[in-house]
């Protein structure tokens, strides 16, 4: 295409048309063996076993760990939360954060590498991935256009999916079963009796682990995850994290083994580029610290092996400090800058947290109580004798024993509790992590009072019934009680 230029002469150019979104290139990662490897395949099987294993754990007749949503009750163990003990959930959180930051701010995305579950399970389905279709290079041909697809190219693709898939539906099914007691959820699936809602959970966690494992891996890392956008104001120069050595590397190229690369000229890498082909997200190293990094140490590893080969010292590639690299340092004296203004900050917000946190729970009353005026009935004269005001009292006992509920109001003379029924209230039995919501009748004798608005208290005693003693709960609950005129 061409146009005239204001000096009349005819100029010529190109127009040329470039997509803001890169077509995705699928990554092939080599298999790698070494300490990092071994780390990973260790907290792969932690974690799984935690995942999968939990909710089979019994504790006291029912699930150990189970988050009924229904019954509006969290079961961890031996503690019992409520709706009303969601400060609990928010320590938890606001915890979690810090310890993420904390983690960043030491060594980087040590969470990312080794226990985030997106990259969790595309390690299972990597390693299902190259026990049935082969390592990188037979992955790479079996998907190229020189393998035509046949009966055994059918085989091996059906064969992978199938293993996928199972993993993926055992994962969802293991998910539901932390809100629904997996035993009632074995029962349902085995008899093909699931509810609308438990069917559609389980085939959306199913089909999001085959498809975030199976396909998108690491464009969950790169365009889907907030951590890798933000990690970059976590980290500073003491930060430790998967690092090139490029004073030492460079300047890179191909030798053998027998020259003196020192003499040619030429850093340590031989620029094999197995730290690319081994790379689960499938970026350089050697350009530097990088988002989609997710520090899981492949690339160390494979360089490692690299360096044994060709007698050059360990460590191009190596967890340490930018400040390290530049100044030469070794890990052992980088070592001594991690104790750095936010580390020493986020460490002292942590213990405080925690200590908050484990306090407060050690010191819980597990017995809970509510008291709420009737406002939809007046105080109301009964056989011309008493005066008589409606309410309803809740008790709830969020601990793993029974208990005997005692309750007693007191601010008024001749004060006295009854049933619906007219029948002086008793003692309430209450069943571990349960509740009672009681409709009950509190009258006076009438002249005892002036008419108007009285303060009264509910003295609530429990006992908890344990193993070896009683224990005694005890609350106190403000309420108003109305005289009328």
């Amino acid at each position: 295409m061409s146009e005239k230029s204001p000096a009349g002469k005819a100029v010529s150019f190109e127009i040329i048309e470039e997509s803001l979104y890169e077509i995705r290139r699928k990554i092939y990662p080599r298999s790698v063996s070494g300490v990092f490897a071994r780390w990973r395949v260790i907290l792969v099987l932690f974690t799984q076993l935690l995942f999968y294993g939990l909710p089979w754990l019994s504790w006291n007749g029912r699930q150990a760990v189970l988050f009924d949503l229904i019954q509006r009750k969290f079961y961890i163990f031996g503690l019992v939360l409520w709706p009303q003990d969601v400060i609990y959930l928010t320590l938890l959180l606001i915890l979690s954060a810090l310890a993420l930051f904390l983690f960043t701010a030491v060594a980087g995305r040590l969470f990312c590498g080794y226990a985030c579950p997106q990259t969790v399970y595309t390690e299972i389905f990597m390693w299902i991935e190259r026990r049935v279709e082969g390592d990188r290079f037979a992955r790479i041909r079996l998907d190229g256009e020189e393998w035509p697809w046949s009966v055994r190219k059918w085989r091996i693709k059906i064969t992978k999916h199938f293993l996928w898939l199972a993993v993926s539906f055992w994962t969802g099914f293991t998910f539901i079963g932390y809100f629904t007691p997996i035993d009632t959820l074995s029962s349902a699936v085995a008899h093909l009796d699931l509810g609308p809602w438990q069917t559609f959970w389980l085939g959306f966690y199913s089909f999001a682990t085959w498809g975030n494992a199976g396909f998108m891996r690491e464009q969950v890392c790169k365009y889907m995850c907030p951590y890798a956008r933000f990690q970059s104001v976590m980290v500073d120069k003491d930060t430790f994290l998967v690092t090139y050595d490029g004073v030492r590397g460079e300047p890179k190229g191909a030798r053998s083994k027998s020259v003196d690369h020192i003499a040619k000229g030429l850093g340590d890498c031989v620029d094999c580029s197995i730290c690319i082909q081994v790379c689960p997200t499938g970026i350089d190293i050697r350009d530097g610290l990088q988002y989609m990094c997710i520090g899981c140490g492949a690339c160390i590893d494979s360089c490692d092996v690299v360096m044994d080969k060709i007698g050059y010292p360990r460590g191009l590639i190596r967890y340490t400090t930018e400040r390290a690299i530049q100044d030469k340092e070794s890990n052992q004296s980088a070592i001594k800058h991690i104790l750095r203004p936010r580390v020493l900050i986020y460490t002292a917000f942590i213990s405080l947290l925690t200590t908050a946190f484990i306090v407060s729970l050690a010191t819980r009353n597990p017995l809970r109580v509510d008291i709420m005026r009737d406002r939809g009935a007046l105080a109301r004269e009964v056989d011309g004798a008493r005066i008589e005001n409606i309410y309803r009292i809740q008790v709830m006992n969020a601990s793993e024993n029974p208990m005997k509920v005692h309750v007693k109001a007191t601010g008024l003379d001749g004060m006295k509790i009854l049933t619906s029924q007219g029948q002086e209230l008793g003692e309430i039995a209450l069943d571990r992590a349960s509740n009672q919501l009681l409709p009950i009748k509190v009258s006076t004798v009438i002249g005892q009072n002036e008419p108007g608005n009285y303060p009264i208290h509910f003295e609530v005693e429990a006992k908890e019934l344990t193993h070896s003693e009683e224990i005694l709960r005890v609350r106190d609950e403000k309420s108003t009680y109305i005289i009328p005129r």
